[in-house]
């Protein structure tokens, strides 16, 4: 220990000190990074060099960054870094543990998600991975002594290492038609680039996005019927395990008998901010147009929101509730499940003097790895049940149980909501369940959601959706593959308001002959 003590003590040159603190990221943080380097190219020689090439490329380029960083920084520098190594250790528990890709939208995700969902993620295992890869070499960061050198040491240094990477750029000329091709993977497990450059590409497309709403034109309400809509948002509910669609289990016993239509759909993404945002705007687009809430506010509907949940595009309504306001106003609601979101729900809407009202209801229900806490213990029918939040560990057959229960739990939301408006006296109802994105649960070794669309597995994007009325004018056809984008316009078209972007080839009613 005191030979360990004394060797720290002694200053090193900043260079051995960049060089060891590179070969300690090469090796701890990228063993997925290469594994998926030596699985995906064809073999041989050529094989050889491009994994010998991406290793002294990467060990270059971290030398280039540690050595700038510490020798501008000192002390900064350093805390600079220890940041970037807990970051890194996180990183590479949640790639390792859930096969999880570090682009853009997951940084956003990250900014977006909340304790109470974070926190369903910490094990023993995540603590041991922060402790042993991001603690540990902060002690060291801190603990060794550093010889900076002088600016002429300090361009030498840079200068050689960034040549390295020049050549070894240029000596790949032929592989970087590869490269290319799997830059999106490659770039989302090489840390800490990834959650570095993809955080930062993430906080530009946001301030770009959320400038300013852009207004749609004026609406008008069009009929004289007393109407209300209840808009259920699920997340992370995935369609083949409703029994609606076929499925081998019985989770959905009380939508069977409440003769709903259920169509096949697709999610527009596989994260929760994009989902959302789909199922609320009135087509595809990376802007930020008004969205249905706001729209519908803004020109005479009564709007309600009701969240146990977060993620979507800013609110510009009245009458906003989360779990904790919910709680406050209905202290005997047990605040642990989506349950709450209907409390009081039916008085709320008899004492409504307003003819035209949205409610949105914006679940959690099926979000992991916690999925054995989403519901109550009346509706875990199917035992036993996965409890770790280390899902690539769990019994695949206790994650699924666990997971056709959170969809047992969402059958009985829908249901309630349907009687919630059913027999209300002169008013039309109508309730509609989308959810976000759907759910892996290992296959493929994928859990989970947030895969690039152009890569996700058909489980993270084949969704449920589910349409009732009481309205027997109203037709729907059971056949007709349905949109996150049909929503904006069939509520329109339920509420009789009538606007210039209302779109009928996107409206699922259509009136019975």
């Amino acid at each position: 220990m005191s030979r360990l003590i004394n060797f720290l003590r002694k200053p090193v040159k900043l260079s051995l000190f960049a060089a060891i603190l590179s070969i300690f990221t090469l090796i701890a943080y990228h063993l997925p990074f290469f594994k998926f380097v030596v699985n995906n190219v064809d073999g041989g020689f050529n094989s050889f060099i491009i994994v010998t090439s991406l290793m002294i490329l990467m060990l270059a380029l971290n030398f280039f960054a540690y050595y700038l960083i510490l020798f501008l920084g000192r002390i900064v520098g350093k805390c600079i870094l220890a940041f970037t190594f807990i970051a890194d250790a996180i990183s590479l528990y949640f790639i390792n543990i859930y096969d999880a890709f570090i682009t853009n939208k997951m940084m956003g995700n990250v900014f977006n998600t909340r304790y109470s969902e974070a926190s369903g993620f910490f094990s023993w295992t995540m603590i041991w991975y922060i402790l042993l890869l991001g603690v540990l070499p902060c002690i060291y960061l801190f603990m060794q002594r550093v010889d900076y050198g002088k600016w002429k040491r300090f361009f030498a240094n840079i200068g050689i290492s960034l040549g390295i990477s020049i050549i070894i750029a240029l000596l790949n000329m032929s592989n970087w038609t590869w490269i290319d091709r799997n830059s999106t993977k490659l770039g989302s497990i090489l840390v800490p680039w990834s959650y570095t450059i993809n955080t930062i590409r993430w906080w530009n497309g946001e301030r770009a996005r959320n400038q300013k709403e852009i207004p749609l034109p004026d609406a008008k309400i069009a009929t004289d019927s007393k109407d209300v809509c209840i808009l259920i948002i699920g997340e992370s509910a995935r369609r083949a395990n409703f029994s609606l669609y076929g499925y081998d289990r019985p989770t959905n016993p009380l939508l069977e008998k409440d003769s709903v239509t259920a169509l096949i759909a697709e999610s527009a993404a596989t994260y929760t901010t994009a989902g959302v945002k789909a199922i609320l705007d009135h087509k595809p687009s990376g802007k930020l147009y008004e969205i249905l809430p706001n729209y519908l506010h803004r020109n005479g509907v009564d709007v309600t929101w009701r969240t146990s949940n977060w993620g979507e595009s800013p609110l510009h309504i009245e009458k906003y509730a989360d779990v904790k306001a919910l709680k406050k106003a209905y202290p005997e609601a047990d605040d642990r499940y989506d349950g709450i979101l209907l409390q009081g729900l039916r008085d709320s809407i008899i004492n409504n003097p307003n003819d035209k009202i949205l409610i949105i209801l914006h679940t959690s229900t099926s979000h992991g790895p916690t999925y054995n806490l989403k519901y109550p213990a009346e509706f875990e029918q199917f035992k036993p049940v996965c409890t770790t939040v280390e899902m690539s560990k769990a019994d695949p057959q206790e994650l699924m149980n666990a997971y056709d229960n959170t969809i047992l739990y969402t059958d009985w939301l829908i249901h309630n909501a349907i009687e919630t408006v059913k027999d209300i006296p002169d008013r039309r109802g109508c309730v509609i369940y989308v959810s976000d994105h759907g759910e892996s649960l290992g296959e493929g070794n994928l859990y989970m959601h947030g895969v690039p669309m152009s890569v996700a597995p058909k489980v993270q994007t084949e969704i449920p959706f589910i349409v009732w009325t009481n309205d027997s004018t109203l037709h729907i056809d059971p056949t007709r593959e349905a949109s996150q984008y049909d929503v904006f316009h069939t509520v329109l078209s339920f509420l009789g308001v009538d606007s210039p972007v209302y779109d009928p080839s996107r409206d699922l009613f259509r009136q019975s002959d």
